[in-house]
């Protein structure tokens, strides 16, 4: 079963140190994911910067109330512009998500690229199908209401 390539874009009305700051804290992960999944990390984390080989254990319950394991690591680190993490065990056979920040004249655009590879063959590719395409559209446009309320809207220019 091949990959699966995710692509999500924002603009985000601040300095890149800033938005480094808060995405660069693990704990500031619970803040911008559905309050509905329940997510919350497992380990201790350092609350600075992150640093490459960095576990993150979490919990989550990402459908149907049943609770998930996930451990990522942070396997680069090029501060303030780009970190990537990989997931060691969870819910999928391979998930790699590169978050890229661009400085721009009006702030910063931030760059998620998620990489990953259902389990189980065919039946994964239905779920996949089913249920966790869908589920990572929901998290994704979640946590972009959520930048906004964090950060506040880019403003749009009429033309």
């Amino acid at each position: 079963m091949r990959v699966k390539r995710l692509l999500y874009k924002q603009k985000i009305p601040t300095g890149i140190e800033e938005v480094w700051d808060f995405f660069s804290n693990p704990r500031n992960l619970a803040e911008i994911t559905p309050p509905d999944m329940h997510m919350r990390i497992t380990n201790e984390v350092d609350t600075g910067s992150l640093y490459e080989g960095m576990i993150i254990n979490y919990t989550l319950f990402p459908f149907l109330n049943l609770p998930v394991r996930w451990s990522t690591q942070i396997t680069h680190v090029g501060k303030p512009y780009e970190f990537w993490d990989e997931q060691k065990y969870g819910p999928y056979e391979y998930w790699h998500h590169r978050h890229l920040f661009r400085e721009i004249p009006e702030g910063v655009e931030m760059t998620d690229i998620i990489e990953y590879k259902t389990p189980f063959g065919f039946f994964g590719e239905m779920l996949n199908q089913l249920l966790i395409h869908s589920r990572l559209e929901y998290v994704f446009s979640y946590r972009k209401k959520k930048i906004e309320e964090i950060f506040g809207a880019m403003r749009s220019v009429a033309t």
